[in-house]
C-alpha cells in the first residue's frame, strides 16, 4: 500500500517492537524471568491444584551438556510448562547424580589424583569439588534452553538429607531379607578395578581368537568303553572365544539331554562332539573326513575325567541345561571363577574347587600357573603356542563378536568372581513384574521390554570398590566375622550422614558410630567397617524416597518418570526394584523414553567423525527455541535425526509461525479490546477462522496430553502457513488496510482471538517467543501479563464447531479459490497480468454451481483478491478445473482506473471530487476520519 495511507489507517510502522535475533533476546528473557521468580510465581499461582509429578532422572555432573541432555530436559520442559497452564500444579525438581566412578575420573584428571595416594578424606573433597562446579555448569546449560524449575534447590545424590534416606532405604531391604554378600562372578573393569552392574556396560565388536581345544579323556568310568570299547585318543573338544580364561577351566558341560557323537578323523583321535554340531566343527577344522563310531545320552557321560591340556589337574564332565546347539561343540569350557552360568552348574558339584586367576588388576595370580604375574589378554598367544606345542588345539579361527566394555573407559571388561554385596532380584521378580503392568508406558513397546530385563536378569550386584559414593553401612564382627546390621546400626549410621556427611564413616570408628553396648551374637563388642561404596544406580534408584518422599511440595508415586531408552536396564530398573522391594509399589504412574541422536545417516553423534554438535553451539548460532523446534518437530520416541542443514529448514518453519503472530500484532495496532465484535455480529469468513483456531486447540490440547509434541508444532505450523497465511489473513488483508467499521473490527476480533490463542498454544515449546509475543499483544482482563506461562491453555469449545453443512461449504469455497489461484498463476507467468488485483475472472459453471457460488455468503472478488468476478453458465472460455464438479476460468485485464488506495480496479474510481484517484469505498473510509 501507498505510505502516504498507512498512517491513515493505522498500520505497523518499522519500530515493532516483536524483533529477530533469538540468540542475543534470549538472554535477556532469561534474565528477566530469573528476577520475576517466574518458576515459583507459577507454583503459587497454581496452588491448590492437582499435583502432577514428573520426577527428573538425574544426568553426571562430570562434564558440559550434550544434545542428549538437551532432548531429555527440552521434553520435560514441554511438560512442566504445559501441564502448569493446563489446571495443575506441577513443580520441577532438577535433579543430579554426583557419585561414582563417572565423577572419580573426571576428578582424578581435573585435579591429577592418584587416588592410592591421597586421603579417602581429600580424594572424596575434590570429588565433591568437581561434582559441585560441574553441577553448576549444566545448571547454567539448561537454564540457557529455557528449562524452567526450582534451579536453587536441586536434589544431588550427595547432600546429607540424600545419602541418610538413601541409607535408611538400604536398611529397609537388608531388614526384609533382599541384601546378601556372597561370591559371584560379576562385570568387573580391571582399568577401574570394580564390579560394575549390567546398566554400566556397552557392546562393541572385537576381533579375537575362536579355538577348538581337546581335553584327553583320563577316567571313563567305563561309560566311553562300553560305546566305542576304548578310550584311547578319545578327546572332549571345547570352544571358547576367551583364550585366556583357560587356566581357570575346571570341567567340561554337557547337555543332559543332547545325543553325543564319538567322531574318528584320519590321524586316529576320536572325538566327543555334540550329534548336530559335527559338520561345524569339521569344517573349521578343514577335516576332509571322518567315522560316527557310535552315539550317547549327554548324562551317561557325567562324572567322567579329563586332562586339563595346560595345568596339573583333571576336568571334570558334569551336565547343564545351560548347554546350547547355537555355536561350538556341545561341550562347555567351564571356567567358575569367570562366568555367571559355569559359577551355578559347578555350585552343584561341591568336589569342583573355586579358582579365580586373575586379580582386581586384570593380572594372573598364582592360580593362573606359568602364565602368572601377567595381564589377561597378554597371556592369550602364550596360551595358543603351549596348545600347539601340547597337541591341544584342534583348530584356531579369527572372528568378530559383540564384547561387553565398561561405559566409563571404554576398555573390555572380564567376567570374575567375588565377594560381593548383591540384592536378591529373584526374591522380588513376580511383584516388580506385576507392578509393571499396571504403568503406562510411552512407547507401549517399554513394557514388554522392562518386564522382559527384570525376568532374565541376574541378583543385582550393589557394592563398587571405590572410594567415592555412599558407604555400604555394614559393620563386620572381628571375632566371628559376621555382618551386623539392623535397625539400630542403620539409624545410627544415617544420623551420621546427615549431620557430618558420607566422608565421616572413613574418619569415625565403629565404636564411636554404633550404639554403646553393641554387641554381635558371638558377644564381641568390637566391629570393622565395609569398605566398599554403593553402586551409583542404587543412589539415584533411591530418588523416589529421598526426594518425592522428603520434599513438601513433591509426592510419591511420581505421575511420570521420562528419559533415554537406555534406562529400562538403568533408572527406570533400580527405581522399580528399590521400590518394590521398601514399599511394595512401583514409584511411577507413566514411562516415557525416547530415543537417541543420530545424524542424518543414522550414525551416532561423535566429535571425532565430525558429526558432532552440541547444544551450546546451537544455542549460539540459532538460539534455543529453534533448538527446542527440532525436539518438538520429530517423534521423540525413535531415533532422533539432526544435522546443520535441519536447522536451516526448521529456522524457515519458525519464521513462518513467528511471521504470523507478527503480522497479526501488525494489524491489532489502535484495536482495544473494548473494540471487540460479539461472535453472533461477525462476519462469516472470520467466524470460519476462528472456528479454524478452534479445530486447532482441540488437535494441540490432545496431542500434548498425549504427549505426541511433534503433532503440536506441526498442527500449529500448518494452521499458520495454510489456513491463516495462505488463506484468510491473504484475503482480509484488504479489510484491514482499507476498510472501517464492522468488516475491519470482526477481522480484528478474530485475529485478536486466534493469536491469543496460539501463543498460549505455543507456550511450552516455543518458550521465548511466546512470552515476547505475550509482552507485545493487547490482554483481556484477568490475564497475568508478566508471562504467559502463568496463563490458562486455551479451551476447545463444543459450540464452536462447523456443522456438516458449513464445512462442505468452506471445502468448495475454498477448493474453487485454490483452481482461481492456479489460473492466475497461469495468467502472470504469460504476462498478461502482474498483480491479482488486475485482474477479472470469469467462472463459469453448471447451474447449480452458480447457484451455490451465487449464494455462499461471500464477496468472490475479496475471496479470490482480484478486482471482479463474474460467475455465469453456458459454454464458457478458459481452462477446465475441478472445482463444484468442473468449472471454466478464464482471467482477463481489469478495465478501468486503479485505486491508488486499495489497488483495486473498480468504476467508482474519481467519483468523489475531494479524492479523485480513489474509489468509492476507500474515500468513504477517508472521509470518515
Amino acid at each position: 500500500m501507498p505510505q502516504d495511507y498507512n498512517k491513515t489507517i493505522n498500520l505497523p510502522q518499522t519500530d515493532f517492537p516483536m524483533r529477530a535475533g533469538l540468540p542475543k533476546r534470549e538472554p535477556e528473557f532469561l534474565e528477566k524471568w530469573e528476577k520475576e521468580d517466574i518458576y515459583h510465581t507459577m507454583m503459587e499461582k497454581n496452588e491448590g491444584k492437582p499435583l502432577f509429578i514428573l520426577h527428573d532422572g538425574p544426568p553426571y555432573a562430570n562434564g558440559n551438556l550434550h544434545l542428549g541432555h538437551a532432548l531429555n530436559k527440552i521434553l520435560k520442559d514441554f511438560i512442566v510448562r504445559y501441564k502448569n497452564m493446563a489446571g495443575f500444579k506441577a513443580p520441577y525438581v532438577p535433579g543430579w547424580d554426583t557419585h561414582g566412578l563417572p565423577i572419580e575420573r573426571q576428578a582424578i584428571a581435573a585435579f591429577g589424583l592418584d587416588r592410592h595416594k591421597v586421603s579417602n578424606k581429600d580424594f572424596c573433597d575434590k570429588c565433591k569439588e568437581f561434582a559441585l562446579e560441574h553441577v553448576d555448569t549444566q545448571r547454567t546449560q539448561f537454564k540457557r534452553l529455557g528449562v524452567v524449575g526450582d534451579w536453587e534447590h536441586p536434589y544431588l545424590t550427595l547432600t546429607n538429607d540424600f545419602v541418610a534416606k538413601q541409607v535408611s532405604v538400604f536398611g529397609e531391604m537388608a531388614k526384609k531379607g533382599y541384601i546378601y554378600r556372597g561370591m559371584k562372578p560379576v562385570y568387573w573393569c580391571p582399568h577401574d578395578e570394580t564390579a560394575l552392574a549390567e546398566a554400566e556396560i556397552e557392546y562393541k565388536d572385537n576381533k579375537c581368537a575362536s579355538i577348538y581345544v581337546k581335553f584327553a579323556v583320563k577316567d571313563d568310568q567305563g561309560k566311553i568303553s562300553s560305546v566305542i570299547g576304548t578310550t584311547e585318543n578319545v578327546y572332549f573338544v571345547i570352544w571358547t572365544t576367551t583364550t585366556w580364561t583357560l587356566p581357570g577351566n575346571l570341567a567340561i558341560s554337557l547337555n543332559p539331554r543332547f545325543e553325543y557323537s564319538f567322531v574318528k578323523v584320519p590321524n586316529g583321535e576320536i572325538y566327543v562332539l555334540a550329534t548336530d554340531l559335527i559338520p561345524s566343527v569339521i569344517a573349521a577344522a578343514k577335516i576332509e573326513s571322518y567315522e560316527v563310531l557310535g552315539t550317547i545320552m549327554g548324562s551317561e557321560l557325567e562324572y567322567v575325567t579329563t586332562q586339563h591340556p595346560l595345568m596339573d589337574r583333571e576336568s571334570l564332565v558334569i551336565v547343564g541345561d545351560h548347554v546350547t546347539l547355537e555355536a561350538g561343540t556341545g561341550c562347555v569350557h567351564t571356567a567358575p571363577g569367570f562366568g555367571a552360568e559355569d559359577f551355578v552348574v559347578c555350585q552343584k558339584y561341591p568336589e569342583i574347587p573355586m579358582i579365580v586367576p586373575v586379580d582386581s588388576k586384570g593380572m594372573t595370580t598364582a592360580d593362573a600357573g606359568k602364565y602368572a604375574g601377567m595381564f589377561y589378554e597378554d597371556t592369550n598367544a602364550i596360551i595358543l603356542h603351549d596348545l600347539t606345542e601340547n597337541n591341544a588345539l584342534l583348530a584356531v579361527e579369527t572372528i568378530e563378536h559383540s564384547y561387553p566394555h565398561c561405559w566409563r573407559c571404554k576398555k573390555p571388561i572380564i567376567f570374575r568372581a567375588t565377594e560381593q554385596w548383591f540384592c536378591s532380584v529373584d526374591a522380588m521378580k513376580d511383584k516388580a513384574v506385576e507392578a509393571c503392568h499396571g504403568v503406562k508406558w510411552i512407547p507401549a513397546w517399554g513394557e514388554d521390554r522392562m518386564t522382559s530385563m527384570i525376568q532374565e536378569r541376574s541378583d543385582w550386584c550393589i557394592s563398587r570398590q571405590r572410594t567415592w559414593g555412599v558407604p555400604i553401612p555394614i559393620f563386620f564382627c572381628k571375632k566371628c566375622k559376621k555382618p551386623l546390621i539392623n535397625d539400630d546400626t542403620i539409624s545410627a549410621v544415617a544420623a551420621l550422614f546427615r549431620e557430618k556427611g558420607t566422608s565421616a564413616w572413613f574418619d569415625t570408628d565403629a565404636a564411636d558410630i554404633l550404639p554403646a553396648g553393641t554387641k554381635c551374637e558371638c558377644g564381641c563388642s568390637e566391629f570393622t567397617k565395609e569398605t566398599d561404596t554403593m553402586d551409583v544406580w542404587f543412589d539415584s534408584g533411591s530418588s523416589h524416597a529421598a526426594v518425592l518422599e522428603e520434599r513438601d511440595e513433591l509426592a510419591y508415586p511420581a505421575d511420570l518418570y521420562l528419559e533415554g531408552n537406555d534406562q529400562y536396564r538403568g533408572w527406570f530398573q533400580s527405581s522399580m526394584l528399590t521400590s518394590i522391594a521398601t514399599k511394595g509399589v512401583s514409584p511411577y504412574k507413566t514411562v516415557i523414553t525416547h530415543g537417541m541422536i543420530v545424524d542424518e545417516e543414522r550414525q551416532k553423534m561423535s566429535k571425532s567423525k565430525g558429526n558432532g554438535m552440541s547444544p551450546q553451539e546451537i544455542t549460539q548460532q540459532y538460539g534455543a527455541d529453534i533448538l527446542r523446534l527440532w525436539v518438538s518437530s520429530s517423534d521423540y520416541r525413535a531415533d532422533m535425526k539432526i544435522s546443520k542443514k535441519m536447522f536451516k529448514q526448521l529456522s524457515q518453519n519458525y519464521l513462518k509461525i513467528r511471521n504470523t503472530a507478527r503480522y497479526i500484532m501488525g494489524n491489532l495496532n489502535g484495536f482495544t479490546l473494548d473494540q471487540m465484535v460479539p461472535y453472533d455480529q461477525m462476519l462469516e469468513l472470520d467466524k470460519w477462522a476462528l472456528m479454524k483456531c478452534n479445530e486447532l486447540v482441540g488437535r494441540v490440547r490432545a496431542a500434548y496430553d498425549s504427549y505426541e509434541f511433534h503433532g503440536v508444532i506441526h498442527a500449529i505450523h500448518n494452521f499458520c502457513v495454510v489456513d491463516m497465511s495462505n488463506f484468510y489473513l491473504d484475503v482480509i488483508k484488504d479489510r484491514l488496510y482499507c476498510d472501517d467499521g464492522l468488516s475491519r473490527l470482526s477481522a480484528q476480533t478474530a485475529i485478536y482471538r486466534i493469536l491469543d490463542s496460539l501463543v498460549r498454544m505455543l507456550a511450552p515449546v516455543l518458550c521465548f517467543t511466546a512470552d515476547e509475543i505475550w509482552h507485545a499483544m493487547p490482554h483481556a482482563a484477568g490475564d497475568d501479563e508478566r508471562n504467559v506461562v502463568l496463563n490458562d491453555m486455551p479451551e476447545y469449545d463444543s459450540a464452536l464447531t462447523f456443522t456438516d453443512a458449513e464445512a462442505i461449504k468452506w471445502e468448495k469455497i475454498i477448493a474453487v479459490r485454490d483452481d482461481v489461484n492456479k489460473a492466475l498463476e497461469q495468467a502472470r507467468g504469460s504476462k498478461l497480468i502482474g498483480k491479482p488485483l488486475e485482474a477479472k475472472v470469469t467462472i463459469t459453471a453448471s447451474e447449480n454451481a452458480k447457484e451455490f457460488l451465487d449464494g455462499c455468503g461471500q464477496d468472490l472478488a475479496k475471496l479470490f483478491i482480484v478486482s471482479a468476478v463474474d460467475v455465469q453458465t453456458g459454454e464458457g472460455e478458459g481452462d477446465s478445473y475441478e472445482a463444484l464438479g468442473g468449472v471454466k476460468i478464464a482471467v482477463s485485464h481489469m478495465e478501468g482506473e486503479k485505486c491508488e488506495r486499495c489497488w483495486i480496479y473498480d468504476p467508482t474510481v474519481g467519483s468523489n471530487a475531494e479524492h479523485p484517484t480513489l474509489c468509492a469505498r476507500c474515500a468513504s473510509v477517508l472521509g470518515n476520519k
